[in-house]
C-alpha cells in the first residue's frame, strides 16, 4: 500500500510505518499546501495527517485510490468525515493518554504564567525595566484559595482539577456529563455553565468542539466574568470568540488571558499580538515527547491493522 505522510513525525514511528508501506513523506513542520496535498494524494492508498491539515471534500475527491485517514492525533475534526464515510474510507484518530495529562500541564502553566505574569516579566527584565526587588514591582496573584472553573470535565478536564486541588485551589465546573465520583473523590463542585463562568477566578476551557459550540465563550460571558478574571483556552480555537475577547481585553472588561489555540489558527488576531495582558501560545497543549510517541504508536497501529485486513481499533466513522 502507498501511504502519504503530509508532516514530520519521530523517526521510530516512520520506520515502522517504511516496513509496511510504500512512502511518500513530507518531511518538514511546514504545512503542506491544500494544492500540494492535492497533487501528493494522487495515486496514495493511504494519509496520514496532522490535525492542522484540512481534509476536506476537494482533497478526498483527489485522493481517488484513498482507503483510510489516520489523523496524527485525538481530534479529528479537520476531516470530512461524513464525505469520507460516503466514499467508503476508513478514518482513525489516534487518542493518547499521555495527551491529556501534558494538555493540563500546559493549561496549568498557563495559567500560572498568567498570575504571575511570568511571560510579560520575562520582557521587562529583558528589556532592561528589572532595577531590583520593590515591594510593589511587578505583583501578580497566588493561586491558593483562588476558584478555577473548568468548563469540559473530560481526561484533560479532569487532570486540570487534579493539579489545582494541589495547589490549593478551589474548583467547579460544568460538563455535559456530571462526573460525582470524581466530585466526590477530589473535592470539586458542579455548577451549571453560567455560574462556573461568573464565579472563576480563572476559566479554564476542555471541550471538545462541535459546530453548536461554536462562539461560546462571546461577549455575553465575558461581560458575565469577574474584572479580576483570566480565561485560558487549551482545547479548540472556534469556542473563543476572539473579536469578542480582545474587546474585553482591551476595556480591561477581565483582567487577562492566555491561549494556545485560536479561532482561525494559525492566523493570530492581530488586536491579541499588541496586548500585554494576554499569553499566546503556539499550539503546545500535547507538544511533549510522551504524548507525541504514544499518538504516533496508536496512528501506526491503526494503519497497519487496516492494511492486515484488521478493523483500526480507533475508527471514527
Amino acid at each position: 500500500m502507498k501511504l502519504l505522510i503530509t508532516s514530520n513525525i519521530p523517526g521510530e514511528i516512520y520506520d515502522e510505518l517504511k516496513e509496511n508501506f510504500e512512502i511518500t513523506y513530507h518531511d518538514s513542520n511546514v504545512p503542506l499546501k491544500k494544492k500540494e496535498i492535492i497533487e501528493k494524494i494522487n495515486g496514495q492508498d493511504a494519509l496520514l495527517c496532522p490535525l492542522s491539515d484540512k481534509i476536506d471534500k476537494d482533497v478526498i475527491d483527489a485522493g481517488r485510490d484513498l482507503k483510510i485517514i489516520a489523523n496524527y492525533g485525538a481530534g479529528f475534526d479537520n476531516i470530512d468525515i461524513a464525505y469520507a464515510r460516503e466514499k467508503g474510507i476508513v478514518v482513525s484518530n489516534a487518542p493518547a493518554p499521555a495527551s491529556a495529562v501534558s494538555t493540563a500541564e500546559l493549561a496549568f502553566g498557563l495559567m500560572l504564567a498568567a498570575a504571575r505574569k511570568i511571560v510579560s516579566g520575562d520582557k521587562v527584565t529583558r528589556e532592561g525595566g528589572f532595577y531590583g526587588w520593590r515591594p510593589t514591582f511587578y505583583l501578580g496573584s497566588q493561586l491558593k484559595g483562588k476558584t478555577l472553573g473548568i468548563i469540559g470535565l473530560g481526561n484533560i478536564g479532569k487532570n486540570l482539577a487534579k493539579r489545582a486541588k494541589a495547589f490549593e485551589m478551589k474548583v467547579i465546573y460544568y460538563s455535559r456529563t456530571r462526573k460525582e465520583d470524581f466530585e466526590k473523590e477530589f473535592g470539586i463542585e458542579y455548577r451549571d455553565r453560567d455560574d462556573v463562568i461568573k464565579n472563576s477566578d480563572f476559566l479554564s476551557l476542555h471541550t471538545a468542539f462541535v459546530p453548536e459550540l461554536h462562539h461560546m465563550i462571546s461577549k455575553k460571558e465575558l461581560e458575565m466574568m469577574k474584572k479580576s478574571a483570566i480565561l485560558i483556552n487549551a482545547s479548540r480555537g472556534p469556542i473563543v470568540d476572539e473579536e469578542a475577547l480582545a474587546h474585553a481585553l482591551i476595556a480591561k472588561e477581565i483582567a487577562g488571558a492566555a491561549l494556545d489555540v485560536y479561532e482561525f489558527e494559525p492566523k493570530v488576531n492581530e488586536k491579541l499580538l499588541d496586548l500585554s495582558n494576554v499569553i499566546l501560545a503556539p499550539h503546545l497543549g500535547n507538544a511533549t515527547f510522551e504524548a507525541r510517541l504514544e499518538m504516533g504508536e496508536n496512528a501506526k497501529d491503526n494503519l497497519i491493522d487496516f492494511k492486515n485486513g484488521k478493523t483500526p481499533k480507533n475508527k471514527v466513522n
